[in-house]
């Protein structure tokens, strides 16, 4: 007579699976060698949303009995945190180099000693300040856009290379021109611009 084996119970097929080491472990399909310098910087943003989608079905706190809602809570979080942090180029930045111990989001000391970009940002937020139409800054609007695609570039090769002193630089820099373009889209006449670095 064959052995009977016992049924998996309720508590094996639910235990929780180790967490992923990084925001890109969630991402096995749209992100599939890594993080840089194995895999690209530069992510296909329709897949990952796609993949984020299908995940965010399945981890869904409503979607559990009450017993697991809170694990189902913490996991639907950390999926949320982990695709908000990855479709920003800049968040993504922060993030990769933050994984090696360099903090760039929050560290006041993580500021370009480049006077020529500091002089471009400081001329772009007069010329925020100063503008009578949301027609005076379109012109600044596709320059900043140009700046920010040439980082997002610089960024990529950094990454790929593994060069973390030009990736930092270059995040603090991105940092700079997402500032600009977020305060243009902001823009009221006669506003103050606060840029943050």
């Amino acid at each position: 007579m064959p052995l009977l084996r016992s049924p998996r119970s309720a508590a094996d097929i639910l235990a929780p699976l180790p967490p992923p080491q990084t925001h890109y472990s969630f991402f096995p399909k749209s992100l599939s060698t890594g993080p840089p310098p194995q895999g690209p910087f530069t992510i296909d943003l329709s897949a990952l949303k796609r993949e984020f989608l299908q995940l965010q079905a399945k981890a869904h706190p409503d979607l559990h009995p009450q017993e697991h809602k809170k694990r189902a809570e913490a996991t639907s979080a950390r999926i949320n945190e982990a695709y908000k942090t990855l479709q920003s180029p800049l968040l993504r930045a922060q993030y990769l180099l933050s994984q090696r111990g360099i903090e760039t989001a929050e560290d006041e000391t993580a500021k370009v000693d480049d006077p020529e970009l500091l002089m471009e940002v400081l001329e772009a937020r007069e010329q925020i300040e100063e503008a009578e139409s949301e027609e005076d800054l379109v012109g600044m609007k596709d320059e900043n856009e140009v700046r920010i695609r040439e980082s997002i570039k610089t960024l990529e090769q950094a990454f790929a290379e593994d060069d973390v002193e030009l990736a930092k630089s270059e995040t603090v820099k991105l940092r700079y021109w997402m500032n600009i373009s977020e305060s243009i889209a902001n823009w009221e006449k006669g506003k103050p611009v606060v840029l943050e670095h």
